[in-house]
């Protein structure tokens, strides 16, 4: 007897190949029959009628930021709700392990605008026992992560802007060789945080010399999505290249007015390389606005003593002059978005104390016209008023640009979204999978429903070697959503986003009936989910 048949459904397996009428069968959690309509000819515990809904795989989203949301919401509720059955954590080199205890007012500082907090104790140091703790937490979903170059350098070096050591280089190998010996899938970088932005290609490719032995992925995000987006697409394809290791580009855009279209050309960079034999891939999240800290618009000088640095250089004349000047105009060696988007692009979605609540919503522009001085005193103000802990959703895309990457044949989908327990998180927190299926394939037709499909399941799945998941074919897990491709819609917006999205009717976790039309069945089937790797000890470049 099977434990589940879902029958009467219309199946898009994941792999792209168009959809057809039939049933499937789980037992044990795993997929055992794939079939036309009647075909699974033996009884189960449950039978469900999808009544000619779309039954796909889960969805993966495979750049997100909730590594502490997990811990305090282990039912996943707002990714669940969009049919999401496994979230890839640890991107942008922001992560709470390895956590050193002598520098955990560091690393907490630095990740918090972005990953957020957790009540929980951090019970753990190293990247394997991060792992463990959510392996023993049992989540609804299923978790991977990275090992994430932020954190381990301010393990290693705190903030300090120089090259490393030989012995700190080491060490930070060593971290990365404990990670990725635990079962994490790669190593991500964030080029344009510090102290990642600290970091030289030297320095990078050598620690994915390590990841390269595994089997593992570099993600990125690049040092600037501005004007200097082509050099840092030159640049991670360098370090690809000559350590051997797998590229993945996180979020491709063009970000800034002056920088609209260089996506294609960024795009046949990624080609070039494919060409010469390199794996190179990217994600995107589909809107025309990003969301990060307001710290990012910071040039990189300002951020080397970390954020207690930042705190007490913003209350100095000098400087605040200083930023005046350079924040009014394009830099040579920094993206300064702001000289080419402007201010009112700049809004803030979340405020770290209750006497701001009310500016979030708002954008720095607004707030400098509210308070009767110059955008970027309000900016750094604000900075100051909330211990640097702001989050802004910025407004710097082109949507023909999006709409490009969305259809490039070598991206897949992503959410990028943000831990936001408080203010006006970015839409895409919970609507960027249903949003790929009304708007993308429903509405406006930019991508075919079943590439949809794949772009949010066998494709992550594979690329973030998540095992055998994202396609129903026997064998594999059966993480599966049923949806109606006529009614799902995201209901999110910048405007109102914590709206929950419509249409989608049963998720499945490892076979087990997880969510029904938007209700929480009480069910933790999830997994931490560790890539099963030998060593290669060969690891040179392309």
């Amino acid at each position: 007897m099977l434990d589940l048949i879902v029958k009467q459904a219309r199946i898009a397996d994941g792999s792209g190949n168009p959809w057809f009428w039939g049933e499937v069968g789980v037992k044990d959690g795993l997929i055992t029959h794939v079939g036309g309509p009647g075909s699974v000819d033996v009884s189960a515990a449950q039978i469900i009628d999808a009544k000619g809904e779309l039954l796909t795989p889960g969805f993966i989203d495979g750049h997100c930021h909730s590594d502490l949301m997990i811990m305090d919401y282990p039912e996943s509720g707002i990714k669940m709700q969009q049919g999401v059955t496994a979230e890839v954590v640890g991107n942008c080199g922001l992560a709470p392990a390895p956590f050193v205890p002598e520098r955990a007012a560091m690393l907490q500082e630095y990740i918090t605008p972005v990953i957020g907090t957790t009540k929980h104790q951090w019970s753990w140091k190293s990247v394997g026992e991060y792992m463990d703790a959510i392996h023993q937490l049992k989540p609804a979903e299923h978790m991977a992560t990275y090992v994430a170059h932020g954190a381990l350098r301010i393990g290693v070096m705190g903030f300090d802007n120089r090259p490393p050591s030989a012995e700190e280089l080491e060490a930070m190998k060593a971290i990365v060789k404990e990670g990725m010996e635990a079962g994490a899938i790669g190593l991500s970088i964030g080029l344009l945080y510090a102290p990642g932005s600290y970091a030289n290609r030297d320095e990078i490719a050598e620690l994915c010399r390590v990841v390269a032995q595994y089997g593992g992925l570099l993600a990125t995000h690049i040092r600037g999505e501005g004007r200097h987006l082509l050099p840092s697409i030159d640049e991670v394809i360098w370090i690809a290249e000559q350590s051997g290791v797998s590229l993945h580009i996180s979020h491709l855009k063009a970000a800034g007015k002056r920088s609209w279209g260089q996506v294609q050309e960024a795009m046949e960079r990624i080609d070039q390389a494919r060409a010469r034999g390199m794996d190179v891939t990217c994600d995107v999240y589909p809107y025309h606005a990003g969301s990060t800290t307001l710290t990012t618009v910071l040039p990189p000088w300002l951020l080397q003593g970390g954020l207690a640095g930042v705190l007490e250089a913003l209350q100095q004349p000098s400087i605040r002059q200083r930023l005046h000047e350079e924040l009014a105009e394009e830099q040579d060696d920094w993206d300064n978005l702001v000289a080419s988007t402007g201010w009112h692009s700049v809004v803030v979605s979340a405020v770290h104390s209750d006497n701001n609540k009310s500016l979030e919503g708002l954008s720095i522009a607004e707030i400098a016209e509210k308070r009767s001085i110059h955008p970027v005193d309000a900016m750094m103000d604000l900075l100051l008023e909330e211990q640097a802990k702001v989050t802004i959703v910025y407004y710097h895309m082109a949507t023909d640009d999006v709409d490009a990457v969305v259809r490039y044949p070598y991206s897949l989908v992503a959410s990028d979204s943000l831990h936001c327990e408080t203010g006006k998180p970015h839409p895409r927190l919970y609507g960027t999978f249903p949003r790929i299926f009304s708007q993308y394939v429903r509405e406006r037709k930019i991508i075919t429903l079943e590439d949809a499909v794949r772009k949010l399941t066998s494709y992550p799945a594979a690329r973030f070697r998540l095992g055998k998941r994202g396609l129903l074919v026997p064998g594999y897990a059966a993480d599966m959503v049923i949806f109606n491709p006529e009614t799902i819609e995201d209901t999110a917006t910048f405007e109102d986003p914590r709206q929950y999205p419509h249409g989608i009717s049963h998720v499945f976790v490892n076979g087990k009936w997880t969510m029904e039309h938007g209700q929480f069945r009480n069910v933790y089937a999830g997994e931490m989910l560790r890539a099963a790797r030998q060593v290669r000890h060969c690891c040179g470049g392309h």
